[in-house]
């Protein structure tokens, strides 16, 4: 491998970057041809090569569809060795970069983009990569993925390094764990929520789903534990981390770091962070509820024990902005309050619900629907927590992708007994404008499902779909 990666100037293989894809690559990369379900990355070489690959890391089987005479590394699982070969190829100095992950259910995005922000604000330059994208001190950087493929990621900590970055905050979904998206990172801090049910489509159960999350907290991946004792599954990893554990409660818990004197309001809240050696330091978070105290306290929490002054870091979460998609309000200066959310799994939508349920003088108004080709189980949980927490449920469509729309409205209407008043409605603009129109002074209407995105999936098709603009664009 050495040879390969130009550690024998002998090899006259010089490799200065990494790619999985053969119309992507870059002269000098080393293309990455894959095993798939349907074909083999290896079926593209040519295209890499005549692109400017000078070597190839592959399986046995796609080793003998590389022509003659070109390098190649043949491992038995390629996918495996592409985070420590990206790491080697991108030679990303361990400690230049104070790098935080977060996992878990709930809280991923809301707690890396409030540490990012405050980051920034305390004048260190910051990034974050995540559900939202990836910024990178205060540049936005497009990307596909939560958590971009291992030679993606190690190619953005490498420019992070290059632009003088100092911390890097991210999202580190099971997906990215069990596809080996972060192989080859050491994280300084490693960060736990919360666990709920999610991702069922893609794992056997929430016992497997927590194993892998799990995967995290051990010595090839992370150096420090952050863990919530407030949620179950938190207080079970305590006993499981194989590295240091320090841990954050908001609601009492005994814990390392804990929220107290905590004031909730519909505008956020205020709290003061206590921390080891008897530190406290006053904070706040510009979003209601409180999860979102948890959130600013993990943010607080990781930044400080990843050595930033966490009185900095509380004072920059308390007068910063929110997070894109996030209990964010469309006012148009109309007499009730509009809210759009991420919220599409049943702990978040209790969450929410729960969260503004006594925040309205009025009724609560909810639109709703459920993701296509997902877990099709927490379908009927959702529309049971809504029909039970709103006074107003409107079902519609999501991200159908490509299964029948009324199929999947069904499964939520199955679970949505009341006693809110339910109706269905599958056009989701439709939907959307029969809340609006529905709204009276000092009710709330939720958004939820979509948050951040852009775009609605339908059979392969994704059509530009925003709720917040479709929200402005039906107030007008």
């Amino acid at each position: 491998m050495d040879a390969l990666l130009g550690g024998d100037p002998d090899s006259g293989v010089a490799v200065t970057g990494v790619s999985l894809s053969s119309s992507r690559v870059l002269p000098g990369d080393l293309y990455a041809a894959l095993p798939g379900a349907r074909a083999h990355g290896a079926d593209h070489a040519r295209e890499a090569l005549t692109a400017g690959a000078v070597a190839v890391l592959t399986d046995e089987a796609g080793a003998a569809r590389i022509p003659a005479g070109v390098p190649v590394l043949v491992v038995a699982e390629p996918r495996r060795a592409l985070g420590p070969v990206s790491a080697a190829v991108y030679a990303v100095a361990s400690g230049t970069l104070a790098m935080i992950a977060v996992t878990g259910t709930q809280g991923k995005t809301t707690t890396t983009r409030l540490a990012e922000g405050a980051l920034q604000a305390s004048g260190t330059r910051a990034a974050v990569i995540g559900t939202v994208g990836t910024r990178m001190d205060g540049a936005e950087i497009r990307t596909s993925l939560t958590t971009p493929e291992a030679p993606d990621l190690h190619a953005l900590f490498a420019m992070m390094r290059e632009q003088g970055v100092q911390a890097c905050a991210m999202e580190v979904s099971s997906h990215a764990l069990v596809m080996g998206r972060v192989d080859g990172v050491v994280f300084d801090v490693a960060v736990f929520t919360n666990l709920g049910r999610d991702h069922l489509d893609f794992h056997r159960d929430v016992e497997e789903y927590f194993a892998v999350k799990a995967s995290l907290f051990t010595p090839e991946r992370a150096r420090l534990a952050l863990v919530n004792i407030d949620d179950e599954h938190g207080r079970r990893l305590v006993d499981l981390a194989g590295v240091p554990v320090r841990t954050f409660s908001a609601a009492g818990g005994a814990a390392d770091w804990r929220a107290v004197d905590v004031e909730l309001s519909a505008d956020g809240s205020r709290f003061t962070v206590v921390g080891p050696g008897g530190l406290r330091v006053p904070a706040g978070v510009p979003l209601p509820g409180d999860f979102n105290v948890a959130n600013a306290l993990a943010a607080v929490a990781a930044c400080a024990e990843a050595g930033f002054d966490p009185a900095r870091i509380a004072a920059g979460i308390a007068t910063g902005g929110g997070v894109p998609g996030r209990l964010e309000r469309v006012d148009l200066g109309e007499d009730f309050t509009v809210v759009v959310d991420y919220a599409h799994k049943p702990d978040a939508v209790e969450a929410t619900l729960q969260t503004l349920r006594p925040l309205t003088e009025g009724r609560l108004i909810v639109v709703l629907g459920a993701g296509g080709d997902r877990d099709p189980g927490k379908r009927p949980l959702m529309g049971e927590i809504a029909a039970r927490l709103a006074d107003v449920l409107v079902i519609t469509d999501d991200n159908p992708r490509t299964e029948d729309p009324a199929t999947i409205r069904q499964a939520l209407l199955s679970g949505a007994q009341g006693p809110a008043e339910v109706l269905e409605e599958g056009d989701r603009r439709a939907a959307i404008r029969l809340a609006l129109a529905r709204a009276q002074t000092g009710d709330i209407v939720v958004v939820a499902g979509k948050g951040h995105e852009t775009g609605q999936e339908v059979h392969g098709v994704v059509h530009p779909f925003d709720d917040r603009v479709v929200v402005r664009e039906e107030l007008r």
